[in-house]
């Protein structure tokens, strides 16, 4: 309830849609992105000093003064920097392991649900239209974007299909050693730990 109080700051932004990279400043009072974004008196947010580039395009990024950007547009945003909610004003939350497939994109991190349900009822309860994800690894195959972490982004609900929980799984555990084949040496079709990571990590919980 305190969020408006404070004076006018610039923050960073960059905003992913279907096919847009767009980053650029908005001045705002609002401190976490989640804030900056669901407290848009408009459904649109207008940036400065943006650049604005496609996905997997060699070309140079477009850049203007201002941009208006849809909402609805918009999958998810990242912002340079976040800052943690006073203590007393926040509502405690549980954190959940979830992969979020909003296309193209994918995100594997921690969704915040109140406490004390299970997680059918959690999902049920989770609202907002946009929604913070932490510890985020975000890609996308589709269209090329390399595997990027950050601490935290803000989700387009509308957008996106929430699945939970999302458990990170060995696939070779208990399996022992008998990778080896008939000569002796090491089974070529068994990944390594490298290779491995590098795949899709929805797919070793069955999603």
């Amino acid at each position: 309830m305190f969020a408006g109080l404070g004076l006018e700051q610039p923050s960073r932004l960059t905003l992913y849609t279907d096919a847009l990279i767009i980053r650029g400043l908005i001045r705002t009072r609002q401190h976490r992105i989640t804030d900056i974004l669901n407290s848009a008196d408009e459904p649109y947010l207008v940036l400065e000093e943006v650049t604005t580039e496609e996905f997997g395009s060699r070309a140079s990024a477009e850049r203007a003064d201002y941009a208006q950007v849809n909402l609805d547009a918009v999958l998810f945003a990242v912002s340079d920097t976040e800052v943690d909610p006073v203590a007393e004003l926040r509502t405690p939350k549980s954190a959940e392991k979830a992969i979020i497939s909003i296309p193209p994109f994918k995100l594997s991190g921690s969704i915040h649900v109140l406490p004390g349900r299970d997680m059918r009822e959690a999902l049920q309860e989770l609202q907002g239209k946009f929604l913070p994800l932490t510890d985020v690894t975000y890609w996308s195959d589709t269209v090329g974007e390399p595997r990027t972490s950050v601490h935290v982004v803000a989700f387009n609900h509308r957008r996106a299909q929430i699945m939970a929980p999302h458990k990170e799984v060995d696939p070779w555990a208990g399996l022992g050693t008998g990778g080896a084949t008939e000569g002796g040496g090491k089974g070529t079709d068994q990944p390594t730990g490298d290779s491995w990571t590098q795949g899709d990590p929805g797919s070793a919980s069955g999603w």
